[in-house]
């Protein structure tokens, strides 16, 4: 097992000085609890208009998803792609998030627009191009607002928990770290999917330990069974990408389900998740 420096990570770290073990980290989201059960986030890649969001917004609440997501903000590859709708998608999103009873997320890519983003979202994501963009994290660790931290593709667990500490340690508590897959030498998947880390970041640190299966795989046909994975490896939540017509998508539409195959994944999450308590009972 990975060793830290908990003199370097006092905030995030599992332990104490005097090497007690700290109560693991559970926090609200309007009426959900991050924590306590397997909580679902989601939605859409991207805000693409009122329509497709409030679609979207309808199926996974229908499924039992707990949190909407849609980027509005989109960080891509290449300069050309889809860069999102910015304002007017954060604001579609508010309005769907409100019409089915959700709290929402969406990635805050700019410390400028952190107070703004701030207002209308319930937690701030920061994506794995931006983990260690540390004014960013600075800035989103005074916002106050939850925050998810994804993990960078090609950054060490002892990286991701640093990055962590910069938001901590600016006063909020309510970090989310993310597994998303990391880069490896394997093409098949868009990314390694590291579901060691949901294990490891949970003995060495006391947050919340989420998993993104559809970034991780790229690969829709993937996310049942992967999302089952981290099921069983301890997470505390999945984010899941939803699409009413993922064959339409402006961005990763081969990742995102549609509203009756995420339907099938949620009900396999519950039995999944009813079976290992049963086992640990």
């Amino acid at each position: 097992m990975l060793e830290i420096d908990a003199k370097r990570l006092p905030l995030v770290s599992a332990y104490d000085n005097d090497g007690k073990r700290k109560p693991f980290t559970r926090f609200d989201v309007g009426t959900v609890t991050i924590g306590n059960d397997i909580v679902v986030i989601a939605g859409p890649c991207s805000v693409e208009s009122e329509e497709q969001i409030m679609t979207a917004a309808k199926q996974v609440k229908a499924a039992g998803a707990n949190i909407l997501r849609g980027g509005a903000f989109k960080p891509r590859t290449s300069p050309y792609d889809f860069q999102g709708l910015g304002e007017v998608g954060l604001s579609y999103l508010k309005q769907a998030g409100m019409a089915v009873g959700m709290p929402i997320i969406t990635e805050v890519v700019d410390t400028r627009d952190v107070a703004f983003v701030a207002e209308h979202a319930d937690i701030l994501q920061i994506g794995a191009r931006n983990m260690q963009n540390f004014t960013l994290l600075t800035e989103v660790g005074k916002s106050g607002k939850p925050v998810l931290l994804k993990r960078g593709m090609g950054a060490t667990i002892e990286e991701w928990l640093h990055c962590a500490e910069y938001i901590v340690k600016e006063g909020n508590h309510k970090v989310i770290l993310c597994e998303r897959g990391i880069r490896t030498f394997e093409t098949y998947t868009r990314n390694t999917l590291d579901l060691s880390a949901v294990p490891v970041a949970k003995e060495l640190t006391h947050l919340p330990v989420f998993v993104d299966p559809s970034h991780a795989l790229g690969r829709k046909e993937l996310i049942k069974p992967m999302s089952l994975a981290a099921v069983c490896a301890g997470c505390d939540g999945l984010m899941i990408e939803v699409h009413p017509e993922p064959e339409k998508a402006l961005s990763d539409g081969a990742q995102q389900l549609t509203g009756g195959e995420f339907g099938t994944v949620m009900k396999a999450i519950k039995e999944c998740r009813n079976l290992m308590t049963s086992m640990e009972e």
